[in-house]
């Protein structure tokens, strides 16, 4: 090969090395827009995340307080209702109290109503709509906290009782099985269903 064939060859390969080194160059440049673009639409979409993590937040806090809200005109209602006529499965109560809590080393709970006389506690769970699990607590574990946090009242007979606006025809059969008076609204009176009462 001739030195002006290797030349020619040199200057071929000078221009196919700069040809590259622009596409190359081009092909950079349109990488870092197509990143500035995707980097803008994250940063929106990061802007939109979190504007519906507020707004679901927002919506959170709207749903708690209407639950308590409904929770708490509950209590009012058969609260009220008791304290007017504190009879509750044919046994006559002297004191009917709400909202009562206590709390020991180990333990604590909050009793929605109690009531009280010489030898008798009744204990109310009040729900704006009762389910099988209200019915399971009230039970399994509220007798026995109950017990354990007031203490003067260890020999006393317990009685339990469900309050609710909405029952279901199972959840009802299963409080009378288990022995626990079913409250509920009537006009404008409550009902009480207790003719399985048992103490606990």
């Amino acid at each position: 090969m001739t030195d002006n064939e290797l030349n020619e060859k040199f200057a071929q390969l000078a221009v196919a090395q700069s040809n590259t080194a622009e596409e190359v160059n081009k092909f950079v440049a349109g990488l870092a827009v197509s990143q500035a673009k995707t980097d803008e639409k994250f940063k929106q979409t990061e802007a939109q995340m979190a504007k519906t993590d507020e707004k679901l937040k927002s919506l959170g806090i709207y749903m708690s307080n209407i639950a308590d809200n409904n929770g708490a005109s509950t209590e009012d209602y058969f609260f009220n209702s008791l304290l007017d006529n504190p009879i509750f499965g044919g046994i006559t109560y002297d004191k009917v109290k709400k909202n009562i809590h206590s709390m020991s080393k180990r333990l604590e709970d909050e009793f929605d109503i109690v009531m009280y006389n010489g030898d008798s506690v009744a204990i109310i769970e009040c729900k704006y709509k009762a389910h099988e699990n209200d019915l399971r607590k009230l039970i399994d574990k509220k007798v026995n906290n109950f017990r354990s946090l007031f203490l003067d009242y260890q020999d006393y007979k317990i009685y339990l009782g469900l309050a609710s606006f909405s029952f279901y025809d199972e959840l009802e059969e299963m409080a009378k099985q288990n022995g626990v008076a079913i409250l509920k609204q009537k006009g404008d009176i409550i009902e009480i269903k207790a003719t399985n009462l048992k103490a606990y």
